[in-house]
């Protein structure tokens, strides 16, 4: 189920909202819990029911297997060590993730090197896998560490499922969440918090249906194009998916965290303004926060510690393998890995640029690490390297210059070689897309991001007015199905 679809808006969210506290009213805190937990394997469910049974057998295991973990101290069992336990829970669940999102991965590089013509699998992605496995991981590496125990299943299964994180994030950590459902204050309806959830999951409404799903067109028109494109409609495509993923991804967290407020639950904050990053250090601390936390604490971490002695140049190398698997985790695909890559090479120059102390004005720094975010997200969106690089030909002034018709007056421009024309066909764009994209960039750099507007608000019927506008044009603007674009890592 979509949180941007009339059946979510208007059936479910208000149904388990309205049981779930008058069960907790009732002081049935054990059936409120089941029911969100009925509640989320529904909404899971809702996109095909046959994946239910993968998702209940990911959590029984790793319960099991995080109660042999909490156990293993306290009997003191010595027939199988609490590492080998530990060993098998991880590789347990890669192997899950391997199997349903890169055994094709793998098939189409091994058909490639070895000159072999084995048969794809073409297995379809579980929705939600990827963030639900890599959730349970962290669970497991915390309760190996003995920083977290669970002996409910109930509670346990709530942590995985609870349905606002469940199928893209953010990703929760057991020992921040939990503990939030057992507080007395927590069980009753908070009319504050339910009002600042309507507004932030409105905003977060506002900027997938209204603006992201905008800029999808132009994005898909140029990089599914067969023909070259020149220079302007290259650099608008790239610039449009730049944002379309900006305000897709941004507006489901957003939904996400306001849906958990509802429930008097505070949910990790994923974004912080990344466009205004002045640095790829200062980047990775604004996009996707709660997967910057992951690859540092279990995957950075463990990396470096397997170096042995830590040095300067040893970190740089955990920080580049550290991104290069989290370009990996994103997609089966090379695109991603050389995504990952470039993130981890943009890290690895910060880091020493920062060492040595050399200075950069602010704006050059906003500009180059813009810019480069901006090329990196071509190969993050491009379906092949191939159909990257035709991007960036045309955004190289390779494929030439047209520009809009209109200006063929201008003979000196024809002298210079530029074409004059239907300058945007090649993205289906007219007038409206540079300007949406002048815009998009002026609020992602210049105005304060959601949760800022949001700290504002008050009670008063401005605001209200401001939340049923915001409202009501999101709703005409759900005329369509339209998943968000994390669902399919």
């Amino acid at each position: 189920m979509l949180f941007n679809s009339f059946e979510f808006l208007f059936l479910f969210l208000p149904l388990t909202l309205l049981v779930y506290f008058a069960l907790l009213r009732r002081r049935l805190t054990i059936a409120a819990k089941s029911w969100l937990l009925f509640a989320s394997l529904f909404f899971y469910s809702w996109w095909n029911v046959k994946y239910l049974p993968l998702i209940l057998g990911s959590i029984l295991f790793n319960y099991t297997i995080g109660g042999l973990l909490v156990e293993y101290d306290e009997n003191g069992q010595k027939a199988v060590s609490k590492r080998a336990i530990f060993v098998t829970g991880i590789v347990a669940n890669i192997a899950l993730l391997c199997w349903f999102k890169y055994m094709d991965f793998f098939i189409g590089t091994a058909n490639g090197l070895l000159g072999t013509h084995l048969p794809f699998l073409r297995i379809v992605l579980p929705l939600g896998i990827s963030f639900f496995t890599i959730t349970q991981i962290a669970f497991l590496v915390d309760a190996y560490e003995g920083l977290v125990e669970e002996r409910n299943l109930l509670n346990y299964a709530l942590f995985v499922t609870f349905f606002p994180h469940l199928l893209a994030g953010p990703i929760l950590h057991h020992k921040e969440m939990m503990p939030q459902f057992e507080r007395l204050r927590n069980k009753v309806v908070n009319w504050k918090n339910l009002y600042l959830g309507l507004m932030l999951f409105s905003l977060g409404l506002f900027k997938k249906v209204v603006v992201a799903d905008t800029f999808s067109q132009w994005a898909s028109a140029g990089f599914d194009a067969t023909q070259p494109m020149t220079l302007f409609p290259a650099w608008l495509a790239s610039f449009s998916y730049t944002f379309q993923l900006y305000f897709d991804f941004s507006g489901y967290s957003d939904m996400a965290v306001g849906i958990g407020w509802m429930f008097n639950i505070n949910l990790p904050i994923n974004f912080n303004s990344p466009y205004k990053a002045t640095g790829m250090i200062d980047f990775w601390k604004r996009w996707h926060i709660t997967l910057t936390n992951f690859i540092t604490t279990y995957l950075y971490t463990p990396i470096l510690r397997a170096f042995g002695r830590v040095t300067f140049a040893r970190s740089l190398v955990a920080v580049f393998l550290a991104m290069l698997i989290s370009g990996f985790w994103h997609g089966a695909g090379w695109t991603f890995i050389i995504w990952g890559g470039m993130h981890g090479l943009g890290l690895v120059v910060n880091h020493i640029w920062k060492k040595r102390k050399l200075p950069m004005p602010r704006f050059l720094g906003w500009l180059i690490t813009f810019n480069f975010v901006n090329i990196s997200f071509i190969f993050f969106r491009a379906k092949s390297l191939d159909s990257a690089l035709a991007i960036l030909h045309g955004m190289a002034g390779m494929n030439g210059v047209m520009l809009h018709r209109s200006l063929a007056k201008i003979t000196f421009l024809a002298k210079l070689g530029i074409t004059f024309g239907g300058w945007l066909d090649a993205i289906k764009g007219n007038d409206q897309t540079w300007i949406m994209v002048l815009c998009a960039l002026l609020i992602a750099v210049c105005w304060k991001n959601s949760l800022e507007i949001v700290s504002r608000v008050r009670p008063t019927w401005s605001w209200l007015t401001l939340l049923l506008i915001v409202t009501f044009w999101s709703l005409l603007g759900m005329n369509k199905v339209s998943e968000f674009l994390y669902f399919q890592f």
